[in-house]
């Protein structure tokens, strides 16, 4: 396969047009139509499913988009750090990060990192640990910035200041919002919208035996989203503190956990990783600024 003609599948795949995919790469649709021809004949499989006006993937066809959409984002990660090789005052870095507000001490180190190194470029990434981690294996990511856990044993790393609080978000005027606080007992008989990947350690261990009885009614991986979900009485949401909108005039409030849970963030890397000339200033401001 040329990645040529994967880029051109991409295009198709997006625009489910053969026409308008051809106007945007600025080629002739017979020329396209004769390259996604050749490509299904490679393959042995048919790709798309034609009508009139429009295609739709295939079962085969969705499977290769995933996988071409991993390569050409790898082909295209690899040119850019090869473009940066000895040019130190410039390059891209690609870092993924969970949600937390400890991400404004990332914010501020990138800005210190690019007051030296100007062209410096950083291409942050936002997905739960499961999602990062994956990235980050396949090498689409050169640092994550990831909450606490046993993960941590397979990657170098340095912790990041301050620690996020977990708390409760609901509505103002739900009858829980009376408590200063929440103990585990609290949460058992009241729908829940939990993050997709907390459950697996941090409230688990704060639950403990109890986390078998708990009524979860959702899962999400962004806090926005599921703040919406809260506010619109689906549940209460299990969160970090500061990552939804609870201020003075926002509908929700936020009450923490008691005993008190508190989770670190680290930047992470993969353990003898290659890394680009800016990859490694990158680096190095983290470790100089000694967090």
């Amino acid at each position: 396969m040329e990645l040529r003609v994967l880029r051109y599948f991409l295009a198709v795949a997006r625009e489910g047009s053969v026409t308008h995919a051809a106007q945007r790469l600025h080629v002739s649709q017979p020329t396209l139509s004769k390259q996604l021809k050749y490509l299904e004949e490679e393959l042995g499989k048919k790709l798309f499913v034609r009508s009139s006006f429009s295609v739709r993937l295939t079962e085969e066809g969705m499977l290769l988009r995933k996988r071409a959409e991993d390569i050409l984002e790898m082909v295209d990660k690899t040119e850019e750090e090869f473009k940066a090789l000895g040019e130190i005052n410039g390059g891209d870095i690609h870092v993924g990060a969970a949600e937390s507000d400890g991400i404004k001490h990332l914010a501020q180190r990138v800005k210190s990192l690019q007051a030296q190194y100007p062209r410096v470029r950083v291409h942050l990434y936002s997905g739960d640990r499961s999602d990062l981690t994956e990235r980050l294996e396949r090498g689409l990511l050169d640092f994550a910035v990831l909450v606490e856990s046993n993960d941590l044993l397979k990657y170098n790393h340095l912790p990041l200041p301050g620690a996020d609080t977990w708390g409760v978000i609901l509505r103002r005027d739900h009858p829980l919002a009376e408590k200063e606080a929440f103990l585990p007992e609290d949460l058992l008989d009241v729908p829940l919208i939990c993050p997709r990947q907390g459950l697996q350690k941090e409230l688990s261990d704060w639950f403990q035996e109890k986390v078998d009885r708990l009524n979860i009614v959702a899962t999400c991986n962004l806090a926005y989203n599921g703040g919406i979900l809260a506010r619109e009485g689906l549940g209460l949401l299990l969160s970090f503190d500061k990552l939804v909108d609870t201020g003075a005039q926002s509908p929700l409030c936020f009450r923490p956990l008691t005993p008190p849970l508190h989770s670190k963030l680290f930047l992470v890397w993969k353990k003898y990783a290659v890394f680009s000339p800016a990859a490694k200033v990158f680096l190095n401001v983290f470790q100089e600024a000694g967090d």
